[in-house]
């Protein structure tokens, strides 16, 4: 069953390590994508989300900006990020894993979203409603986002670990 994903009530997060010491957070504003939730068989089911590479925020103007220089995003090249999904794991009735491709700047790596599904409601407006949250961390180096810059007191200025977060609440397409 295809489901399409409730942007309004959605939201994909990420955070970095600065300067060793803190973590950035930011989100994308811009994404949209369709799962197809097989809730018989879980196992069976794919996801395939677009995400709007300059949608990138920060809350910082400046950073903003950087990250979707060619120095990180490029996204005058490149405007979308993309992850679709060529497997699911269950775990148990509500955890699972999904394995699949993520593409940045037109290199795709695997990554595998350790995911949790949340439930089901029936919204006031009659449509169904199902609610999921994972996460997954990679080395954004493997995508070629290698900028960087050493520290005087040692170390590096941005971490290599981009930690992901996601909350979808995904509507279902009835018909």
């Amino acid at each position: 069953m295809s489901w399409k994903i409730d942007p309004s009530h959605s939201e994909i997060q990420l955070s970095v390590r600065h300067m060793m010491v803190s973590k950035v957070r930011g989100h994308f504003a811009t994404f949209s994508g369709e799962v197809d939730f097989n809730e018989e068989n879980p196992a069976a089911s794919s996801v395939d989300v677009t995400i709007d590479a300059s949608s990138i925020n920060t809350r910082d103007d400046q950073r903003d900006g950087h990250l979707k220089s060619p120095d990180f995003l490029n996204v005058e090249e490149f405007p979308t990020l993309r992850f679709v999904s060529n497997r699911v794991e269950v775990v148990n009735d509500h955890k699972g894993r999904i394995f699949g491709d993520l593409t940045i700047r037109d290199v795709s790596r695997p990554v595998v979203l350790d995911a949790e599904y949340t439930g089901q409601a029936k919204s006031p407006w009659g449509t169904t409603s199902a609610g999921f949250s994972a996460t997954t961390s990679f080395d954004r180096k493997e995508w070629g986002l290698g900028w960087n810059q050493t520290l005087e007191t040692g170390g590096i200025l941005v971490g290599d670990k981009v930690n992901v977060s996601i909350e979808l609440e995904l509507i279902k397409q009835e018909g």
